[in-house]
């Protein structure tokens, strides 16, 4: 028995690490889990910034603070972008995938149309041939 793979099996095999990474990486960061870390992060780091009685280490305008976001989005934008364009890419396979089964979809339905075509046909032929046997009797 053959086992047939389907298009996105074959697809997620073929990915390499750093693709599967980034789009591990996007799928995080574009989660309301990953929103609500961060927001927690940055409360908390603000908060520490404005009580803390001995050392700020990062007083308001939070310059650091903004030197991370930077950093991250410089790095998130990319990444981001890569798994957008597999994600086309995988649209694209999929749509090809779509088109291949209604083609052959198709052509399954004109040949069953044929042959209930042809099984009319043959039904029409033997009740002509039974009213013409009536009539000649």
């Amino acid at each position: 028995m053959s086992v047939r793979i389907n298009w996105f099996k074959k697809h997620s095999d073929s990915m390499t690490f750093g693709e599967k990474l980034a789009d591990s990486v996007a799928s995080g960061m574009g989660s309301w889990r990953f929103i609500i870390i961060q927001t927690i992060i940055v409360i908390t780091w603000m908060a520490l910034n404005v009580v803390a009685l001995v050392y700020h280490w990062d007083p308001y305008p939070y310059i650091l603070l903004n030197l991370l976001f930077s950093t991250q989005a410089a790095y998130a934008a990319p990444i981001i972008m890569m798994a957008q364009n597999r994600q086309s890419d995988r649209d694209r396979v999929k749509a090809d995938e779509d088109y291949k089964t209604n083609v052959e979809a198709k052509k399954e339905i004109e040949s069953l149309q044929i042959r209930l075509n042809n099984i009319d046909v043959e039904k029409l032929d033997k009740i002509i041939a039974i009213l013409e046997r009536m009539e000649s009797k």
